[in-house]
């Protein structure tokens, strides 16, 4: 399986150089060259396997067994999926008015990203092993994605990781994952900004490709294939547990509910669809709402500022994974994606072109939801069934009850849950609701933090730059060392 770049100006790599790569080097995000197509036969034979077993045929349809065999494979996603607390990985509840919940939170982090990042982390611990390689990871957070790669990768002698957080804008128990963890390869920066300010720096580093290739950096956030790749089996799993039938001649679909920040998990099932999987998918924002707009109108323009919603780790304005669906709508444009893209980035607003915007609004439907609606609905959800939303889930579950209450939904549905309540005590007190934190969380607020402060006023891209140039002759005296 060969990548290439969506803007269609970098070399094509295999599995193994888009794992490692953030951007690809033209400004662009890596997708697979060709997706293959299912037929109804592939479909009803995945439709009994278990989340885990999806995800590794999904990779081995997209990696390729020359590069890492089937057992080996095998192996790797067991591990990545060993540290889950639910044996089945993933969790569907079924709750009352046609409520189906997909819980994708039950990892270390109590996050969806601990499925996507554990396998990433075990491919990229396979491959520097082969090639007796350093890298350092570079990742800006906007709350989830920090702990759950820190998480991942702790510990490990042939990585490091620096992770930008915004200080102050994400919950207190997401800070304190990430600054609790004091292993020797794990830096994490205080950003004095928020979640789009802190990605200029890394976008800058990025940009100068002899720096990177000279310090072997690379990114974890959803640009990264690696994360789409594990997320596409979200959006089979939720097809397979919740369509009515598979004797249906044409196959019935399923309504997927995305919440949705930076589009990793939008993007992956953009990709399940293109695939031959009957899903119709909405995305689900909060009032930083650039995805709905661009839905609706075909308005991809930034707003002056993100504005603080109880769902924090969907405050972002810029969804980077748009640019992929972007490409995939035009039919692979990589010509027409890149002018799209160049003109955004030039002007930080984009007017769709008629026909990309008639694609994705036949491709996706979109919802943006307010605190007050994130709140009632987990107010009624918990009336209804005893059972707390995170205030992210409840922007899928509002689209849900609005559907139900309007006597309009005939289609099976199915909300992803893409965090725990307890991880947002803030937003379930809020709701008027109790929270229930476990124990391992509560343990936090003893624990001793590290975290490095950015001002406003610091030169962030040379603040980074600097650490990394630490880390790499840190390593390399390690290196000489060792051969000594």
């Amino acid at each position: 399986m060969w990548y290439t770049s969506t803007r269609g100006m970098a070399p094509r790599v295999n599995f193994e150089g888009a794992l490692f790569s953030g951007y690809a080097p033209d400004g662009g995000l890596y997708v697979p060259e060709e997706l293959p197509q299912l037929d109804r036969e592939t479909l009803c034979r995945w439709s009994t396997l278990s989340y885990r077993g999806l995800v590794k045929e999904l990779c081995a349809l997209f990696i390729g067994l020359e590069l890492i065999p089937r057992q080996d494979l095998n192996d790797l996603i067991d591990q990545a999926f060993s540290r889950f607390r639910h044996r089945d990985v993933v969790h569907l509840r079924r709750l009352k008015n046609e409520l189906n919940v997909l819980e994708l939170w039950h990892g270390v982090t109590y996050a969806f990203k601990d499925l996507s990042l554990s396998c990433t982390a075990q491919f990229l611990q396979y491959f520097l092993q082969k090639r007796k390689k350093h890298v350092t990871i570079v990742v800006g957070t906007s709350g989830d994605t920090g702990s759950a790669a820190i998480e991942s990768v702790q510990g490990l002698k042939n990585i490091d990781i620096i992770v930008l957080l915004p200080k102050g804008r994400c919950t207190k128990i997401q800070e304190l994952q990430m600054t609790t963890v004091l292993k020797e390869n794990v830096h994490v920066f205080g950003v004095e900004g928020n979640s789009d300010e802190l990605d200029e720096p890394i976008k800058a580093v990025f940009a100068d490709v002899a720096f990177v290739q000279r310090h072997n950096l690379m990114s974890l956030n959803s640009i990264n294939w690696s994360r789409v790749l594990v997320q596409m089996a979200h959006h089979f799993f939720a097809y397979f547990q919740c369509v009515p039938s598979l004797n249906i001649h044409p196959l019935p679909p399923v309504e997927v509910v995305v919440p949705t920040g930076a589009g990793g998990n939008l993007a992956a099932g953009c990709i399940a669809q293109k695939m031959g999987l009957p899903i119709c998918l909405v995305t689900a924002v909060n009032r930083n709402d650039i995805i709905h707009r661009t839905v609706q109108k075909g308005d991809f323009s930034l707003r002056e500022v993100v504005k603080p919603t109880l769902a924090s780790a969907m405050d972002i304005q810029v969804p980077y994974n748009m640019e992929r669906i972007f490409w995939l709508l035009s039919g692979s444009d990589s010509q027409a994606t890149r002018a799209l893209m160049e003109q955004f980035e030039r002007s930080q607003s984009l007017h769709l072109p008629k026909e990309l915007h008639s694609k994705l609004s036949e491709a996706v439907t979109s919802e943006s939801v307010s605190d007050e609606a994130i709140t009632q609905t987990m107010g009624r959800c918990w009336e209804e069934n005893q059972y707390l939303l995170c205030p992210h889930s409840a922007t899928a579950v509002n689209y849900h009850y609005q559907q139900t209450d309007s006597g309009q939904s005939s289609i099976s549905r199915c909300c992803l849950a893409p965090a725990s309540a307890a991880k947002f005590p803030e937003a379930v007190q809020a709701a008027g609701l109790a929270p229930q934190t476990p124990a391992e969380i509560l343990g936090l607020e003893h624990k001793e933090t590290r975290c490095i402060p950015m001002r406003r006023g610091d030169d962030w891209t040379q603040m980074l730059r600097d650490t990394i140039e630490g880390l790499s002759q840190r390593w390399e005296g390690c290196a000489v060392n060792t051969s000594e």
